[in-house]
């Protein structure tokens, strides 16, 4: 098999096996789903040009792949201190900008998800010594929903990665 038909593999594998956890007080009552996604162009009758997303199949080198994560809180009382915390393949790189999740902090690690912290705080150590974090240094994103998640009620939490 061709190196980068083994990296597309490897790639389309960690589209399937991307999971997020949630906090250990919170995993009680949640029910936590992710789906990837990529984008297609197609024509439509009238003769227009529409994108429009479906399930992520073989991906690429290249390719750019949207994950959301929805967690629904399935217990009987709202749930509280929920954290959504999302690892990111080494195959993929983190669009900037691409994390979103209403009444949700958005944070980021660079350490395997020993730590976190907003995306202009986290600092590598390199060869020529501490630099700013990039997108592709990130190892986990995490989402802290800013109040309490009802009982019946289902959050959201997106972004976007490119596979490398």
């Amino acid at each position: 098999m061709s190196e980068m038909k083994q990296q597309a593999t490897r790639a389309a594998l960690a589209v399937f096996v991307l999971l997020a956890w949630t906090t250990a007080a919170a995993q009680q009552q949640l029910e936590v789903q992710t789906i990837a996604e990529t984008e297609e162009t197609v024509r439509t009758a009238s003769g227009a040009t529409e994108t429009r997303r479906v399930p992520a199949g073989r991906v690429i080198p290249g390719d750019k792949v949207h994950y959301t994560v929805s967690f629904t809180n399935v217990g009987a009382e709202s749930a509280d201190d929920v954290v959504v915390t999302n690892p990111i393949d080494p195959s993929l790189t983190y669009v900037t900008g691409s994390a979103s999740g209403a009444d949700m902090t958005v944070e980021f690690s660079v350490d395997g998800g020993t730590s976190f912290g907003g995306a202009d705080s986290l600092v590598v150590r390199d060869e020529q010594g501490d630099r700013p974090a990039q997108p592709d240094d990130y190892t986990h994103i995490r989402w802290t929903l800013d109040g309490e998640l009802d009982a019946g009620t289902t959050g959201v939490a997106r972004f976007a990665a490119t596979v490398n």
